[in-house]
């Protein structure tokens, strides 16, 4: 989708396949500039599919549309720290130099951390 396509201009094109309850265009925080992409919430679920099966490929703005069903969006996995810098949360972690494979240091007692060693 163009990025200059007004949420007017959308609702336009999509109503000329049924009766269109809502048009959202999301945007950028930073910047304020829509996203590139737009959800069209109809009222039956025969407009919708009717809209999938004549609107994809049409052109919108000087730019070819792509029109699905839209997904959920799939869980977000914790960010992982399995490498050499530290969370960038993390007192003293994140940027500095040096390299080499720093990884934090386990926590507890050192009875603790040798009894747990011989239970390997």
């Amino acid at each position: 989708m163009n990025f200059s396509s007004t949420q007017s201009e959308i609702e336009a094109l999509f109503s000329q396949v049924g009766d269109v309850v809502e048009v959202f265009v999301p945007t950028d925080r930073a910047s304020g500039r829509p996203r590139g992409f737009a959800f069209v919430e109809y009222t039956e679920e025969s407009a919708a599919a009717k809209a999938i099966e004549e609107l994809d490929g049409k052109e919108l703005g000087g730019r070819q549309i792509r029109v699905t069903e839209a997904q959920d969006r799939p869980p977000r996995r914790p960010p992982s720290f399995s490498g050499g810098d530290f969370p960038p949360f993390a007192p003293g972690g994140g940027g500095g130099g040096g390299g080499g494979d720093r990884r934090a240091k386990p926590k507890g007692s050192r009875r603790n951390i040798r009894g747990k060693k011989r239970s390997l």
